[in-house]
């Protein structure tokens, strides 16, 4: 069974067929480094974390660039607030933005470039567009899109330009000649840091938002590639704005695919700041490990909303848990990934390439785990290992894993364990019933099977 991928841009599920066979090529928005990465920068990163690891394990060559928008109104206004230059704030927050990524397991993108490095392409691509009247300099200085010269715009949000001035999220400048047309270059204003403004054939200032993308995109995956991705709050307006960018620039497509990951809510409520319900990457891992967090999301549909609570995460942690006490109770055998060697593989591989769906994937792993546990299958813990390492999970030692922040107590609860084990031998089942409801009152599970006794915290 071929891959099939829901596309954006013409609202149907089309068969993936790249441009050079066994080769793609895939640009992923990423983040505007001002803060550090919430959990909505979390749901689009695992997403696309996921859609190459298939993509790999299909069989292609992936080049995976997920950019870094490193100037911006807000970043300028952030440095400014904490007294430190632009450069310093973006450095510190791309770690930050590592650090995070790294704790989820998501793989590091081929290409991660920054905006600021492509200040030249963007500045042709605005040359190319002015040159053919699809871009106009306001008196207020800013080189804008002439949006309704653009035939199409509009195709991917599936909106008439009347709709689409409905939806405006930005307030309408008098310079515009219309207001749909969007900023490609910001003319410098004098209250702004040095760093924040380049010279330009259009006089000093710093580029639009949308343009960065073009530009970056093009430069490292060429005029058109297979698949560009992000959260659907991108899809309009910013993914529309690169569209009309773009193929007004080459007079080609941008993107054969267009993907969008669903947003996250908080309790069933739209998640931000005024609301209060707003979580980084960081406040999560304090309460739960990183492994939760990722099987969390990987058990939505990439395209469905995701609805972020403590008692949806304590569930997956319950359910990560039975599938690692799984994997504890045998030795995992070593398997060569061969989609068609069984029943599990085929049901996996059709999951996935029916538009990555994860969950379907996730219910295979737990028919192996329940197939371990009945059989003590060493193949079957090798197989639920190897496919639960596609989607980057149960990687993890099982024993380790089960027991987690035991520190100093392994030893002890091991050797009240060793002490159980001596006490059943020589059929001494009280003190061994004791023992067992010692350690339960401490929170720790002991799992008996025919090779011994695992344990992990409850």
């Amino acid at each position: 069974m071929s891959l099939k991928i829901y596309n954006t841009l013409t609202k149907q599920t089309e068969a993936f067929k790249p441009l050079v066979p066994g080769q793609v090529k895939m640009y992923v928005c990423g983040m505007t480094v001002y803060d550090f990465c919430h959990l909505g920068h979390a749901r689009a990163m695992l997403a696309f974390d996921v859609v190459q690891r298939w993509l790999k394990a299909s069989g292609y060559a992936v080049t995976y660039v997920r950019n870094v928008t490193d100037i911006d109104d807000k970043i300028i206004a952030r440095a400014l607030q904490n007294g430190e230059t632009i450069r310093q704030l973006t450095d510190r927050m791309v770690d930050a933005l590592h650090e995070d990524a790294d704790a989820l397991g998501i793989e590091r993108p081929t290409h991660e470039p920054r905006a600021t490095d492509h200040v030249p392409q963007m500045l042709s691509m605005i040359g190319t567009l002015q040159d053919k009247g699809l871009a106009y300099q306001g008196e207020d200085g800013d080189v804008n899109y002439a949006v309704r010269k653009f035939p199409s715009y509009g195709q991917l949000s599936g909106k008439s330009l009347d709709e689409l001035r409905a939806g405006e999220r930005v307030a309408v400048a008098s310079a515009k000649n219309d207001p749909l047309d969007f900023v490609l270059w910001k003319a410098a204003k004098a209250d702004e840091p040095a760093e924040a403004k380049w010279d330009s054939p259009f006089g000093p200032g710093r580029p639009g938002w949308h343009i960065e993308c073009s530009a970056m995109c093009s430069a490292l995956l060429g005029e058109t590639f297979d698949i560009h991705g992000g959260g659907a709050d991108l899809q309009f307006p910013h993914h529309e704005n690169e569209i009309a960018q773009s193929q007004g620039a080459t007079g080609k497509p941008l993107a054969q695919y267009w993907m969008h990951n669903g947003f996250v809510r908080v309790d069933n409520e739209k998640m931000s700041k005024s609301l209060g319900n707003f979580f980084t990457i960081r406040d999560v891992l304090k309460d739960y490990d990183a492994e939760t967090v990722r099987f969390f999301v990987l058990r939505a549909h990439y395209r469905s909303a995701l609805n972020y609570s403590d008692a949806h995460l304590d569930d997956a942690r319950a359910a990560l848990k039975r599938l690692y006490t799984a994997l504890a109770s045998v030795p995992a055998a070593p398997v060569h990934l061969d989609w068609r060697a069984n029943a599990h593989a085929q049901a996996f591989a059709a999951a996935m390439n029916e538009d990555f769906g994860t969950p379907e994937a996730v219910a295979v792993l737990f028919e192996l785990a329940s197939e371990v546990n009945r059989t003590q299958s060493a193949e079957s813990a090798g197989w639920l290992r190897a496919l639960g390492g596609v989607l980057g999970l149960l990687q993890q030692d099982p024993q380790a894993y089960l027991q987690g922040d035991a520190g100093d107590d392994a030893s002890n609860i091991e050797a009240l364990i060793e002490e159980r084990a001596a006490a059943k031998a020589n059929k001494d089942f009280a003190r061994a019933d004791a023992i067992r409801k010692t350690l339960s009152e401490q929170g720790i599970v002991l799992k008996d099977s025919p090779t011994g006794t695992t344990w992990e915290r409850a």
